[in-house]
């Protein structure tokens, strides 16, 4: 097993070293529970939400799984 180390920001994983590898590797990703900011229900708001999507067009679903597949 080897350890490597890096920054998870807004759904993306940066390492500080790249992995030369050529085929697939599973991973396990650990974090520090100091570095996770914890959100409650009333930091979110449905209103707010539904004013910055009034003008879009299409499935929010399929976006998002759209960006989790670009993600990988």
């Amino acid at each position: 097993m080897t350890t490597i180390t890096g920054t998870y920001y807004n759904g993306h994983l940066k390492l500080e070293k790249p992995i030369k590898t050529k085929k697939p590797i599973n991973v396990k990703v650990t974090y520090k529970e100091d570095s996770i900011t914890r959100l409650a229900l009333s930091d979110f708001s449905f209103l707010e939400s539904q004013e910055l999507l009034k003008d879009f067009k299409g499935s929010f679903s399929d976006e998002v799984i759209e960006e989790r597949r670009n993600a990988l």
